[in-house]
């Protein structure tokens, strides 16, 4: 299989190479880019069976790569340091994401999962993909044991970490856990009106009903949620500017 790769850290591409000759596959690589304009003039002329493709290269990101080559017939292995951006990657019809580093067995699953399925025609979704890179702020996308599950922010009531484990909880009563800690999710739901008022719990600000001055925050469904002494004057500054706003 005629295979590109398109990243723009050459120790990625190196080691994505060496894993491809350990897995003994017949994957034949084409060529190794770094940017978006050399990854078009190197796809459209050799016309690839299977690009590994990163999120953001020197130039650009791998939607622009995408919108700016003429033959997309190809497959599609996105490839990403962050795994927020496997919803975007998935949306436009990649066959997988990889995380960087990339695991040997991840990559032999995702290579797996070629042989499995037709040509993608990335034609006919990457009108999309443009949008579904600006757009996605409203969403998280959760490694579950099985499956990725496509978590709607603006739905999503409160998250509860115990044990290593964060259990989501949407507005719809169903609930995901995942295996991270609460902290890893942090950063990014604080982007999207999130707070954290307790070292086990993040909530967001849109379904609370009312805060108790005993130190209770009251949701909409009747959940509640504590406040923890320490963080009771970051919560009230937070909680009290978003509804000013």
């Amino acid at each position: 299989m005629k295979t590109l790769i398109i990243e723009d850290k050459e120790y990625i591409r190196k080691g994505l190479q060496n894993l491809l000759q350990l897995l003994d596959t017949e994957i034949t690589v084409l060529g190794e880019c770094e940017s978006v304009k050399e990854a078009v003039v190197v796809a459209n002329a050799c016309k690839p069976e299977l690009v590994f493709l990163d999120i953001n290269l020197t130039d650009g990101t791998g939607f622009d790569f995408l919108e700016q080559t003429e033959n997309l017939d190809f497959k599609v292995i996105f490839i990403t340091a962050y795994e927020e951006h496997a919803l975007r990657a998935l949306k436009i019809g990649a066959v997988d994401y990889l995380l960087k580093p990339v695991d040997i067995d991840e990559l032999e699953i995702a290579l797996k999962k070629i042989t499995q399925l037709p040509i993608i025609q990335q034609k006919q979704q990457v009108q999309i993909a443009k949008q579904a890179w600006n757009n996605e702020e409203s969403k998280l996308i959760l490694s579950l044991q099985d499956s990725f599950q496509v978590i709607d922010l603006n739905e999503l009531l409160f998250c509860e970490s115990d044990k290593g484990y964060t259990t989501f909880y949407c507005n719809d009563n169903k609930k995901y856990l995942a295996s991270k800690t609460l902290k890893e999710f942090e950063e990014r739901l604080c982007n999207a009106n999130f707070t954290r008022p307790h070292q086990s719990y993040m909530v967001n600000l849109k379904f609370i009903d009312k805060y108790d001055k005993s130190g209770v925050i009251h949701l909409k469904n009747g959940k509640k949620i504590p406040v923890s002494s320490r963080k009771k004057e970051q919560f009230l500054n937070t909680f009290l500017n978003w509804t000013n706003n």
